[in-house]
């Protein structure tokens, strides 16, 4: 359970504040001043401190100051009243995360708690994905599909673009699996020159091959009762394959100068950005062992299709970044847009190097659009305009029905319940020709 600190000179405020945040299942810590909470904290392990800002003895912001001398990971948020909000904003640039104007209403207090607090630390139960940082409805289907096929033994493909975290994913597999005490053993298949690959996997004999100076167990020995991890399996060489579907066969390894073969038990995961169906049909891969390595598939989705998760997702890596020593810096909420809005063809391995170099180049705690735009370059405009974007979904829809009707603007006209003069208008508009959709066999 995430504890939260709350600080409130306010009897009354502190305790309704409290009884939110705890119907949603946070422990909440109460402190009646600045310096009550600073002496709590030495035997407090809080994810997050929620401080009003006008306090007497010591405000808001000293405390901030205090913290981030002492705490600099510990995400705050201010608690203003409207009148304060230029105070607040200062307070934001001194390493705020946010700031909320009172009244507060409860779907916003608990949206921007969740906003930074999940970021920080998740809740125990979901111990085994604390690395993957979601809340769309897109990933948490993908956790849930994970966490029952991980009580399996069952070879899993993970696909998905470079960068979406196929890596991440496959580690918690492994923590929620009954093999987690044992080793996590991964592997890049592209990364490996063909000739060293077997011998890296299955391991080789002291003399086998020149430079072959010692034995070498090799990874899947290496991992054994554990889970192993093969990165971009699409790129595994034919011949590797079929030993590769040998060990998934038979359970068992033969090292490269070795006559004996050795038994393991490991679990297989495989991940790829590769359309390994297409490379069946190529004959680039083999479709025997595709079967053994796709029991189960989850495909990860680009970070455009969760574009939910990106404030989510910065504030965690700003957190990160804080914890190995960098000043923690927020992001203005200009830039934050930039960011949801980014075309990000890298994915998440992108978004989280765009945010180091943000906070490398920040001459301040506030990290502007303008720096965000410099390091996004071509890639700041991903969504298009709502204008656009209807336009393209009207002359999507028009296509759609032109084709149905063959060409027949009169019957397509009926489909969408419009009268003929104003669908012709409409074709005219977004530059569709009636001819092009007609059956020239017809």
């Amino acid at each position: 359970m995430s504890t939260v600190l709350l600080v409130d000179d306010d009897d009354r405020l502190r305790r309704v504040l409290s009884l939110r945040l705890q119907s949603a299942g946070y422990q909440v810590v109460e402190s009646h001043s600045a310096p009550d909470a600073l002496s709590r904290l030495e035997s407090l392990q809080p994810q997050l401190v929620l401080t009003d800002l006008r306090m007497p003895e010591m405000d808001g912001i000293q405390l901030l100051e205090r913290l981030q001398i002492t705490r600099p990971a510990l995400p705050v948020i201010l608690l203003t009243a409207h009148g304060d909000i230029p105070d607040a904003v200062a307070a934001t640039r001194a390493g705020a995360v946010e700031f909320l104007t009172k009244p507060i209403e409860t779907e916003d207090l608990l949206n921007c708690v969740a906003r930074h607090i999940l970021a920080e630390a998740p809740a125990q139960d979901d111990a085994w994905a604390g690395d993957i940082v979601a809340r769309s409805a897109l990933m948490q289907n993908l956790l849930a599909d994970a966490r029952r096929v991980a009580a399996s033994d069952a070879s899993v493909l993970l696909h998905g673009p470079s960068g979406s975290g196929k890596e991440v994913l496959a580690r918690a597999l492994h923590r929620a699996s009954s093999r987690s005490k044992k080793p996590f053993v991964a592997l890049n298949c592209g990364a490996m020159p063909a000739d060293l690959l077997e011998s890296e996997l299955f391991g080789h004999r002291k003399g086998a091959f020149t430079g072959a100076q010692t034995d070498n167990v090799g990874l899947f020995r290496s991992a054994d009762g554990g889970t192993i991890l093969l990165d971009e399996i699409g790129d595994m060489p034919a011949a590797l394959q079929v030993k590769l579907l040998r060990v998934l066969q038979e359970r068992e390894v033969r090292p490269v100068g070795e006559q004996q073969a050795i038994p393991v038990d490991v679990r297989v995961l495989s991940a790829t950005h590769r359309d390994l169906s297409a490379l069946v049909q190529s004959g680039e891969f083999r479709e025997d062992l595709l079967y053994r390595l796709q029991v189960v598939t989850l495909t990860l989705p680009p970070l455009n299709e969760r574009r939910e998760d990106i404030p989510l997702l910065a504030a965690h890596q700003l957190s990160q970044l804080a914890r190995k020593g960098t000043p923690r810096r927020v992001y203005a909420p200009e830039a934050m847009e930039l960011l949801a809005a980014a075309n990000w063809p890298g994915n998440i391995r992108q978004l989280f190097n765009v945010i180091e170099q943000n906070v490398a180049l920040a001459p301040g705690k506030v990290i502007s659009a303008a720096l965000v735009r410099k390091a996004l370059g071509e890639d700041a405009t991903g969504l298009p305009s709502f204008e656009e974007a209807r336009a393209e979904f009207t002359r999507n829809y028009l296509r759609q029905l032109m084709e149905l009707a063959e060409g027949n603007v009169s019957q397509a006209a009926r489909l969408a319940d419009r009268n003929r003069t104003d669908f012709y208008k409409l074709l005219s508009r977004h530059d569709l020709d009636p001819q092009d959709f007609k059956n020239p066999t017809r």
